[in-house]
């Protein structure tokens, strides 16, 4: 009997490999077909690095993407073959990957780009809160990693849960989140929206506008935000309009660090991470 348990963990294990071959659906709505599992991976995205690396499967890792920096003892020691509107094709095809994990954005095309080439490749990235778990678990599936990825997602889970609790009692701050000066922001059904509502924030943009809309700086003016993030206090004041806003005047404004803004930008498993930034940026008091 006392053999049992390592005998059930084994039968868990068997049930929870991936069946090959495998066919999913990326974001461009394309099928693609795993033959057998990958063993020779390259990410053209910080997020798809990530995530892969957070299932237990760096080892299956030959080449990341250009802005791809964590965890650095991961990274450094992989090779850089550029960025998805950059992307060194010829290194790519060199170093004869079997699985591609780019994105499905129609600016750079270079999941066709790849796939153009002969290459294996899925093209997908989240966007919104829900789809960043949804993504963990097709990345697990593909690499064979289904129960890391069902670990992964409850314990980002959790945490984000915990973290929340510590800012449900506190009343709600108008937040103004730059992406870009142009100025790009967030909605609130983005990954980043949802977050600044589970920091006790809301989102100056409205859900029609999109996910990450390019938006008119009146709309911000008119808006007076209690918080932006995403600038310094100068770069705000000296925009037209911009200096007497609440947030301005108040000392509310926040540029994230470095590493601030690579968790807040990424989808995938440093959530937690983003979320305790936002938190200490919209409710410092929270504990």
């Amino acid at each position: 009997m006392r053999y049992f348990p390592l005998l059930f963990l084994g039968l868990l294990s068997t049930a929870a490999a991936t069946r090959y071959p495998l066919t999913v659906t990326d974001d461009l709505g394309r099928t693609v077909t795993l033959r057998s599992e990958p063993r020779r991976i390259i990410a053209m995205l910080p997020s798809h690095t990530e995530t892969v690396v957070a299932l237990g499967a760096a080892d299956k890792l030959i080449a990341v993407d250009l802005y791809s920096n964590f965890p650095r003892a991961v990274v450094d020691k992989l090779p850089k073959v550029g960025s998805a509107y950059q992307p060194n094709l010829e290194a790519i095809v060199a170093l004869k990957p079997d699985l591609i994990l780019a994105d499905e954005s129609s600016g750079s095309r270079l999941t066709l780009k790849l796939a153009a080439l002969g290459l294996t490749v899925y093209g997908g990235t989240a966007q919104t809160y829900n789809e960043v778990f949804e993504k963990m678990a097709v990345l697990g599936k593909m690499t064979n990693r289904e129960a890391a990825a069902t670990r992964l997602i409850t314990q980002t889970r959790a945490e984000l849960t915990a973290l929340q609790k510590t800012v449900l009692m506190l009343p709600r701050a108008s937040v103004y989140y730059e992406v870009d000066p142009a100025p790009y922001s967030v909605g609130p059904n983005s990954f980043i929206g949802t977050l600044i509502n589970k920091a006790g924030g809301r989102t100056i943009i409205g859900p029609g506008l999109g996910d990450f809309p390019k938006i008119d700086p009146e709309l911000i003016v008119k808006s007076n935000p209690q918080v932006m993030i995403g600038l310094t206090s100068g770069e705000a004041a000296k925009r037209p309009g911009w200096a007497n806003l609440h947030a301005v005047r108040a000392g509310r404004v926040y540029k994230p660090t470095a590493e601030e803004r690579d968790a807040l930008s990424r989808p995938g498993p440093r959530l937690p991470e983003a979320l305790r930034a936002l938190i200490k940026m919209i409710h410092p008091a929270a504990k």
